[in-house]
């Protein structure tokens, strides 16, 4: 919990830090950090930083990017720090988080306060865990708040599996940086319970008591969107980008992810072919990712093949368009050992924009993401995803209409402001253990 002298300070909070894979990796939470920084500003934050990784070592990384030349700028008042590694060949790891802490410990020791918040717990809460302790270490004065945000793959890649191959230290280091944060939050109610699912393991295992602290102290915060760039987009540019793709409104099914066994292309690519009602459309699969070339393959292989088009160069304006323009959005996510979706920020934003009916699956947090605005449809299950595209070809344009404006008023709770707004209320109000964007 928030100390009583953090709590008084908080109203002096003037600088926002976030560590997180930022711009240019393709992830939700790459985006999600852009809004909760750009809202910041409009509430009394006089200073924002972004505090990531280098272009190379994304690079060398293989996360999927994004092209440099098409992410939107910051606004003014946004930093994007990207700290150089720290020693050379002599150090085989650890190079770049310890330069990224190291800069997180000037951040903490130069008299602003600041509130430092972490999306992804490893590397990042740990990373703000131990520049804490550090510019504590110090001497110097050190006025800083925590939050950590828990996302699907620190508990699939990461707790779960350290559960899984009965890794407690590796578990332990994790689990103690999150309840080590002032306010430690999850993305979703799901993720928040498989928190405490993989807590309760360990601490029947090893006689710890993680679950009980995270039962307590988790509380959820969903992902933060800027509402505003997807509202609403003018016909005249949703068309004239469209036709920069040699696309039409209305005359494609889109997939707009990262490429992924998880995301369940390969099933929606089996759907699409046997649909009756998309024969005269096109598949449109935009994004990138580490099955993109098994994927071509598939789709290769498809009866389809000759109508299924692949992006992987979609830049940040070209995303609300291409949601706006399409017959419908299908994002059949699968849960995988390595991956499960754990709220679909995608979903979100299409459901914004507007364009045909989500069809997607129950699993994990989608759930919460789309409520009951979406067509929902088993996993692994092409011959279900055919007949949701009938159904969703088939509707009227009054059917069509309402069940766009039910997703999209169900969307509008996810608004950056209001994400940001309930999140700095809890630093004022520590004893609310769990509240909801609803």
């Amino acid at each position: 919990m928030i100390n009583s002298t953090r709590q008084t300070e908080f109203a002096s909070l003037r600088r926002l830090v976030i560590v997180v894979r930022a711009d240019p990796v393709i992830c939700g939470h790459s985006g999600e950090a852009r809004n909760l920084a750009e809202a910041a500003l409009t509430r009394g934050f006089t200073e924002v930083r972004i505090v990531t990784w280098p272009i190379a070592r994304l690079v060398e990384s293989g996360l999927p990017l994004k092209p440099l030349d098409g992410i939107a700028p910051y606004s003014e008042g946004i930093v994007v720090e990207r700290p150089e590694p720290v020693g050379d060949y002599k150090v085989p790891d650890g190079r770049y988080l310890s330069g990224l802490t190291g800069r997180l410990v000037e951040l903490f020791t130069d008299g602003v306060p600041t509130l430092a918040m972490s999306l992804y717990l490893s590397p990042h809460t740990i990373a703000i865990t131990d520049a804490l302790r550090a510019a504590e270490a110090t001497g110097l004065p050190v006025n800083v708040v925590t939050i950590a945000e828990a996302v699907g793959s620190d508990v699939t890649n990461v707790v779960r599996t350290c559960v899984e191959e009965n890794r407690f230290g590796a578990a332990a280091h994790v689990l103690s940086a999150y309840l080590g944060s002032d306010i430690p939050v999850a993305v979703s109610d799901y993720t928040r319970r498989l928190i405490i699912e993989s807590a309760e393991a360990i601490d029947a295992r090893h006689g710890t008591h993680f679950a009980a602290q995270c039962t307590e102290r988790v509380a959820i915060s969903y992902p933060a969107i800027d509402t505003t760039e997807f509202l609403d987009p003018d016909p005249a540019d949703v068309a004239a980008r469209l036709a920069q793709r040699g696309l039409a409104a209305g005359e494609y099914v889109l997939f707009l992810s990262r490429l992924a066994h998880a995301k369940g292309v390969d099933d929606l690519i089996a759907g699409f072919a046997a649909s009756r009602s998309c024969d005269d459309l096109q598949l449109v699969i935009a994004g990138n990712g580490p099955e993109a070339g098994l994927l071509r393959d598939v789709a290769a292989a498809s009866p389809a093949a000759d109508r299924i088009v692949f992006l992987d160069d979609v830049d940040d304006d070209e995303r609300s368009p291409l949601m706006a323009g399409c017959a419908a959005f299908a994002l059949p996510s699968k849960p995988r050992p390595e991956f499960v979706e754990t709220f679909g920020i995608a979903l979100v934003e299409k459901m914004l924009s507007g364009g045909g009916p989500v069809i997607t699956t129950d699993t994990g947090g989608i759930g919460e993401a789309v409520g009951d605005t979406a067509l929902i449809v088993p996993v692994d299950d092409p011959a279900a995803i055919a007949a949701a595209l009938d159904q969703a070809l088939g509707l009227s344009e009054e059917a069509r209409e309402e069940l766009a404006h039910r997703a999209r008023n169900h969307a509008m709770q996810f608004d950056r402001a209001l994400v940001l707004d309930r999140l700095l209320s809890r630093l004022v109000q520590p004893e609310v253990a769990e509240f909801s964007a609803a």
